[in-house]
């Protein structure tokens, strides 16, 4: 029979100056366990093998490096940072919008310690988390009033419930769409307990469908952005202001789901990508009374759902019940202001990373990529730049694409799946995209900062 005597016991192994660390790091319970696991399997394959144990040194460095790696594979965050070079400037996949710095050193700060949530400074008494971004939303867009909420499905789930449950909610059959995780529009509809009204059809609904479905318990009517689909052809919808116009003679509110968060900014008519997109500003001075929008779309702040509107049906959203279970936190609390912030000094463009990319152009993207490839071609990649398009996503401005310019990569012995695999296995991964058989990098998405990083990885590579 082999003899184990050699293998270290785990108080030997705990003497060690690696296993020490590794207890420091990771705590002693984990780190106990992995060494047992570790210990534990060197001794199953040496009997499986009928071999004798290394020498004492030896095993302990085996069984030490083992641990280690599996230490490292269980606390390894499974959220991580990635660089997004598919070109898809809101990639719900990937987290949506990047913050602004401004966000960044605003939820470091909030979140390090205590915060003013729900605390009135001046009066010194309990204040409400809605104060925090309640006033640059209503500078920014015109509205009476705001609330904000976690995200855009919960903004309309409790608008619906705060002004229409138990009454009927008119809607165009045209968008009761579907978005992202098999989310719809009916199904939020119930949970509201409003009842849903079906009106026109598919491609072309008037403003006489709403009228002809207008009764006694009506309660309000519903316009949905179509999000990411578009119908193009034998179509037909009202403009906002003729819905409103029909709803408020009959004392009726109209809510409008916006999604997508798009702020105009200045010059913001002059973007092609942006020419159809439904601002927050117009359907507010279309006469919309309540208008849902997304902060981590083109708002470009995180995840939320914002509510602005009359004052009267925004009382009566933040006075129902759902607003707590809805509520966001500080840290959604924190981004949000610091990222309205931005848009009322008048530095959004620049400083939000989303308006930022969505502003760039082809030959500005075309003078980084060339750059890179530069760099890359004489680190032994194929390398070249080729014209593409890159997509807004999250749903915003459906159909709609940028020019580009792309950095087509190629690695000798590697097909363009194998390629792009291996690509999802560095630290920090990056994503790419493949496109004719070739793997390419869009560095619109790229953040500025991180062209040397991606130089850096793959100048690394080992085959």
């Amino acid at each position: 029979m082999p003899d184990f005597r050699v293998i270290p016991s785990i108080d030997q192994l705990r003497q060690r100056d690696g296993v020490q660390a590794l207890e420091r790091r990771y705590g002693h319970e984990a780190t106990l366990a992995a060494l047992r696991e570790a210990a534990g399997g060197l001794r199953a394959r040496l009997a499986a093998a009928d071999r004798q144990a290394p020498d004492g040194p030896a095993a302990a460095l085996t069984i030490e490096t083992e641990a280690a790696a599996a230490l490292a594979r269980r606390f390894a965050p499974s959220l991580r940072p990635v660089i997004n070079a598919t070109g898809v400037v809101i990639h719900t996949n990937l987290g949506r919008a990047p913050l602004a710095d401004a966000a960044i050193d605003r939820v470091a700060a909030v979140g390090r310690g205590y915060s003013n949530l729900e605390y009135d400074l001046a009066q010194g008494r309990r204040g409400s988390r809605q104060q925090h971004a309640e006033a640059h939303l209503c500078a920014l867009t015109g509205a009476e009033a705001a609330v904000v909420v976690n995200n855009n499905a919960g903004a309309t789930l409790v608008a619906l419930a705060a002004v229409a449950a138990g009454r009927e909610v008119i809607v165009s059959r045209g968008e009761l769409v579907e978005i992202g995780g098999g989310f719809r529009v009916p199904d939020v509809m119930a949970q509201s307990g409003a009842r849903l009204r079906e009106v026109g059809t598919t491609n072309r609904t008037r403003v006489g469908d709403y009228a002809a479905a207008i009764g006694d318990r009506t309660g309000a009517l519903l316009r949905v952005h179509p999000s990411n689909f578009r119908i193009e052809g034998f179509t037909e919808r009202p403009a906002l202001a003729e819905l409103t116009a029909l709803a408020h003679r009959f004392d009726l509110p109209v809510i409008d789901d916006l999604g997508s968060g798009y702020l105009r900014l200045d010059g913001d008519r002059d973007h092609p990508a942006l020419r159809d997109e439904p601002a927050v500003q117009d359907s507010l001075a279309a006469g919309a009374d309540l208008v849902c929008f997304s902060g981590d779309k083109l708002l470009g702040g995180p995840q939320a759902g914002l509510i602005v509107g009359r004052a009267a049906l925004v009382e009566q959203v933040k006075r129902h019940p759902l607003l707590r279970a809805l509520r966001a936190g500080k840290m959604t609390c924190a981004a949000l202001d610091a990222t309205l912030a931005e848009y009322a000094a008048g530095r959004a463009a620049t400083t939000v990373p989303v308006r930022r990319m969505l502003a760039l152009t082809a030959p500005e993207i075309g003078v980084r990529a060339e750059r890179l490839a530069a760099r890359l071609r004489d680190q032994g990649w194929e390398a070249a730049l080729v014209d593409g398009r890159s997509t807004i996503g999250g749903g915003s401005a459906p159909g709609e694409t940028l020019p580009t310019r792309l950095l087509a990569l190629g690695r000798p012995g590697l097909s363009a799946d194998a390629l792009e695999e291996r690509l999802r296995q560095l630290d920090p991964p990056i994503v790419a995209r493949i496109e004719r058989d070739r793997v390419v990098l869009d560095l619109r998405t790229v953040l500025p900062g991180q062209d040397e990083l991606v130089g850096v990885l793959l100048g690394g590579w080992r085959s």
